[in-house]
């Protein structure tokens, strides 16, 4: 990190001053129309060189370290993510996000690259690469628009969580993709290679891997707190462990990491409801502010812990200090010069282009709600997985000129997405409940 005037002494004052804050404010944030990333991101320009130049953080300098914290990140709110999901799983409940995941992050990624191809001047592998950066929805930042907790069944939430979830994933062939075109990533004669071992083996390996884990260790802890209830286990752990043990196989065996953890997430939280013989009430429904204000039906009796609960509140505290620490480094990358008519149209193209058409042929024939789609197609969260995307790029050895030029695009498309998605997320969101809850008031 290239310091200026900011000390290590400084730091410490700036977060635990800001983290002061944050926590005396949560009433008073929530009456504001903006969401905390805003105010972290705010934190982060002032500081940084577009204001006081207290500090500057060099993203293509510091890539290896920024690398490892996004991943970090990204690996703990895909764990979050799924042990959120509704059970059990269905076709009809997983096949928007399924699409969205696929068909939409394809499409989005072809309507990117062709923009950077044709108006932007990139490399054909470059575009691609910058489609795929940007493509994916964030599990990290798009914490307002998905579920909050585990017996969360709105329907705009579970899509958005179920998405961003996968679609961390589905992104990576199209990485690798790019980097093989630049000549960065052998691709095969034709593609071949990539096409059975990035698509087909790495997709279908990390969702297994994920899978196999995740159901193991939820029939082993069922077993042990059975046999022996008065041995104690660190939820913490196993939830912590589950994560680095199935990411690590799966790199090690050239899988999608970050399907594995997503979908050991969801495995876990399945065998354990399964083996309980306990799954959520299918007609309660939960909307909106309602939600959080205990304003639940049919609610059944608390039941003891699970891992898959037990690690979820852990791993949300995690998940939100990596969000101020990444936040602040990112207001910190950011100059005057960052916001070029280049780069701002380029966000607006992915956000008013290239989101709502991908949503809109990804869903054909679904019959999704339009106001879901109109939602969905809105808010495509981008944020940290971007971040991490294009560091894992820098760190396989693109160039030097190509990696700025994709560095200024992505933090615009980061920087706008936490603005106008976080200003528009409450009003957007009130709007879209209140008729349910007004349905429910009536009733």
């Amino acid at each position: 990190m290239d310091t200026y005037i900011l000390t290590n002494a400084g730091w410490f004052i700036l977060i635990g001053g800001l983290l002061l804050a944050m926590g005396f404010i949560p009433t008073t944030l929530k009456r504001l129309p903006v969401t905390s990333a805003i105010i972290y991101l705010a934190v982060g320009i002032a500081v940084g060189p577009m204001v006081l130049n207290l500090f500057h953080f060099n993203p293509l300098k510091q890539s290896a370290l920024l690398e490892t914290l996004t991943e970090a990140a990204v690996l703990i709110s895909l764990y979050s993510a799924g042990v959120k999901m509704p059970v059990p799983i269905s076709i009809a409940r997983w096949r928007t996000p399924v699409l969205l995941a696929v068909v939409s992050m394809a499409v989005t990624v072809g309507l990117v690259a062709a923009l950077a191809y044709f108006a932007l001047g990139l490399p054909l592998g470059a575009a691609i690469l910058i489609g795929a950066i940007v493509a994916p929805t964030d599990p990290v930042l798009a914490t307002d628009v998905q579920i909050r907790h585990t017996s969360d069944r709105d329907q705009l939430r579970v899509t958005l969580t179920c998405e961003a979830g996968i679609n961390d994933g589905t992104a990576f062939p199209f990485v690798m993709l790019g980097l093989g075109l630049l000549g960065l990533h052998d691709i095969g004669d034709l593609g071949t290679r990539w096409v059975m071992v990035d698509v087909l083996w790495a997709t279908s390996a990390g969702i297994a891997i994920g899978v196999l884990l995740g159901n193991g260790l939820g029939h082993l802890v069922w077993k042990l707190r059975h046999n022996r209830p008065e041995h104690k286990h660190l939820d913490d752990f196993l939830g912590l462990g589950l994560i680095g043990l199935a990411y690590g196989l799966s790199v090690y065996v050239h899988a999608w990491g970050f399907l594995a953890v997503f979908f050991a997430a969801v495995a876990l939280r399945q065998t354990e409801l399964k083996l309980s013989g306990d799954h959520p009430e299918p007609a309660q429904r939960l909307h909106g502010e309602a939600a959080n204000l205990g304003s639940v039906v049919n609610r059944k009796p608390a039941l003891p812990v699970r891992t898959s609960e037990g690690s979820l509140i852990f791993g949300e505290h995690l998940e939100r200090l990596s969000e101020v620490m990444l936040i602040l480094l990112i207001g910190g990358m950011l100059f005057i010069d960052s916001w070029s008519w280049r780069a701002v149209g380029f966000a607006l193209f992915l956000f008013m282009v290239a989101r709502p058409v991908s949503v809109l042929v990804g869903l054909v024939g679904t019959g999704t709600p339009w106001n879901i789609r109109g939602m969905v197609g809105w808010f495509g969260v981008r944020g940290i997985g971007s971040l991490y995307y294009l560091m894992y790029a820098i760190q396989h050895g693109l160039p030097k000129e190509l990696a700025l030029q994709l560095m200024h695009l992505t933090l615009m498309v980061v920087t706008l997405s936490i603005l106008v998605h976080g200003t528009s997320v409450k009003p957007l969101m009130e709007r879209f409940w209140r008729p349910r809850r007004n349905a429910t008031d009536q009733d």
